[in-house]
């Protein structure tokens, strides 16, 4: 019946969860790793279709990239005894961490659309 109430487990269900996003991107991008293009557009398409919506679909594939970007910052200036030379190396952990998540991002789309 379409009166019916719905529990909170339908509820959560049907909107998708921004965190099991990442958690399959994650997965399904380590184990297509061999696959360049379409292992991340694959795990895009699977992440932005859980997570359950195109912009939840980006939040779970950019909020990985930047906060590895950021601990990796965090690592590099505080093991270093000099801070520039960990800024430098962090920021290059960014840029690195960014250019993969080109296809990511287009995969994201494509499943935040189908869900």
């Amino acid at each position: 019946m379409p009166d019916e109430p719905r529990t909170k487990t339908e509820l959560a269900e049907q909107e998708g969860s921004i965190v099991m996003g990442m958690v399959w991107m994650g997965v399904i991008s380590l184990l297509l790793f061999w696959l360049p293009a379409i292992g991340s557009l694959l795990a895009g398409i699977i992440g932005g279709k859980v997570a359950g919506g195109v912009s939840a679909g980006l939040i779970a594939a950019l909020l990985p990239s930047i906060l590895f970007g950021i601990i990796l910052f965090i690592f590099a200036t505080s093991l270093t005894g000099l801070p520039l030379v960990g800024a430098l190396a962090g920021a290059g952990g960014l840029v690195l961490a960014l250019s993969h998540v080109g296809m990511l991002l287009l995969g994201a789309i494509i499943g935040g659309l189908l869900a």
